[in-house]
This record gives structure tokens, sequence and C-alpha cells, in this order.
């Protein structure tokens, strides 16, 4: 599949709020062309000029867009992860078999609702580090058709700036999405899951959309005859554990 129809599927199936937010990848493909078209001079004379400061200076604009988005979510997972710690604990000690007011279907109705949310976060957490990584490569794409087109040797040093960006690091992100992962394993095991089904399921639309998503990161850092320096790392999800817990929590089969 080529990227920009592989782009333009995974804005269609990320989160509404958040589709004015990813590369301008068409735009940029376009300008590429028309103005190396209109050039009067050779590639690599015209490179050197206004046209190599005017498209660093729309990537720039690009990166800024992708860090401040990126850095707002962020921040917002960090909150609502606190958050849900936090229920589960309360809920636990106060209507838990050794609360202080037990109350079994009470408490099942609760975890119920705490564990809809928590696979629906963890969903758009999954959502996130594929927005990063959707973007950088972008980014490598577009940059590549620049210097194959002008003769320039842009990429290189323009990679190594966007390493340093924090839309790129998902440190925090990707160690949110493993505590996630454990909480569902350790307070929502497959028995309690059965016993709660019927109460509350994750939203249909983030669950297919973070197995799109992981299906995607997973076609794009896979390990390949062209990998590079330019490439993601390899994605490490053996047999999509991420995907079979999931599963675990949700009647909604994977098409």
């Amino acid at each position: 599949m080529k990227f920009g129809k592989r782009l333009k599927q995974q804005i269609e199936q990320s989160l509404p709020g958040w589709r004015d937010n990813f590369l301008s990848y068409k735009e940029l493909k376009k300008l590429v062309r028309r103005l190396i078209s209109s050039s009067s001079s050779s590639s690599l004379e015209y490179c050197g000029g206004n046209f190599k400061a005017e498209f660093v200076y729309l990537l720039n604009n690009e990166m800024e867009k992708f860090n401040a988005f990126f850095m707002e979510q962020e921040e917002d997972f960090v909150i609502r992860h606190k958050e849900l710690r936090q229920r589960i604990e309360r809920v636990m000690n106060t209507l838990g078999p050794n609360g202080t007011r037990p109350s079994p279907l009470e408490y099942r109705e609760e975890m119920a609702k705490i564990r809809k949310e928590i696979v629906n976060f963890h969903g758009e957490m999954v959502l996130l580090v594929n927005y990063s990584n959707i973007n950088y490569t972008g980014l490598a794409k577009i940059l590549k058709k620049f210097d194959k087109r002008t003769g320039g040797v842009l990429r290189l040093p323009f990679i190594q700036k966007v390493l340093q960006q924090p839309f790129y690091t998902t440190d925090v992100i990707s160690k949110l999405v493993k505590e996630c992962e454990t909480t569902i394993d350790t307070v929502f095991p497959p028995s309690a899951t059965k016993s709660t089904a019927g109460l509350a399921v994750p939203g249909e639309g983030i669950f297919r959309n973070t197995v799109a998503a992981l299906l995607t990161m997973h076609d794009i850092r896979r390990g390949s005859s062209t990998y590079s320096h330019f490439s993601l790392p390899p994605l490490n999800f053996p047999d999509f554990d991420v995907i079979q817990s999931l599963q675990l929590l949700s009647p909604i089969q994977i098409p």
C-alpha cells in the first residue's frame, strides 16, 4: 500500500479531534512537484536557494504541530492513568471482599465500568504511539522525495533533528501502555471478565481503531531487506499479545 493511501486510512480511523494534526503529506508532495517544475535553475542550484528554505520552513511548522498535539495528549494520559489507578484502589478498598463496605453487586458494576474505561484508554494511547510512528514515517518519505528530485542531502540532517522532538519520544506513553496491560492482566483476569461481560464492553470504534493501529505499526516497523537508519525499529509485539488481551475484554471480532 502506498504511504499516502495508508496515511489517509489512518487519519480516517483516528479519533475525530485528532484528524487535523497529522502530516499534510499530500500538500507537501504537491509543493515539491510544483516548485521544482517551476524552477528555471538546475535542481542542485535551486535546492540551495529559496525552495529549500521554504520547504524546511513548512516541515518545521509540521513538527511544531506534532509536538504541541503530542505533548498535550501525553499530559492528559498521565493524569487519566493516575485517576484510573486511584479509582480501582478506591473501589477495591470500599466495595471489594476486604473493603470497608463489601458489596459484590456494586463491586462488579463499578469494576465493569472501570474495565471499559481502561480498555478504551489503552486504545487511545496505542493510537498516539501510532500517531508518532505514522508522522515520522511521512516526514522521512517526503524528505526522501525531496532529495531524489533535487539531488540534495536534506534528509539525514533533518531526520537527526526529528529524532530529538517530543512527538518522536514515546517512552512515557509506551510505559503507560505496558502498565495498562499489566492492570488488565491482574485486575481483570479472563474469569472475572466473563462474570461481568454483560455489564459493559469497550467502545467498538476505539477497539477497532486500536487493532488497525497495531497492525499498521507492525507493518511499518517490521524488519526487511530495505531497513535503514531512517526506519523505525521493528515493533516488539510477539504474537500480538496486546490484541489478545483486548479480545478477552470484548466480544468484538477483528475483521
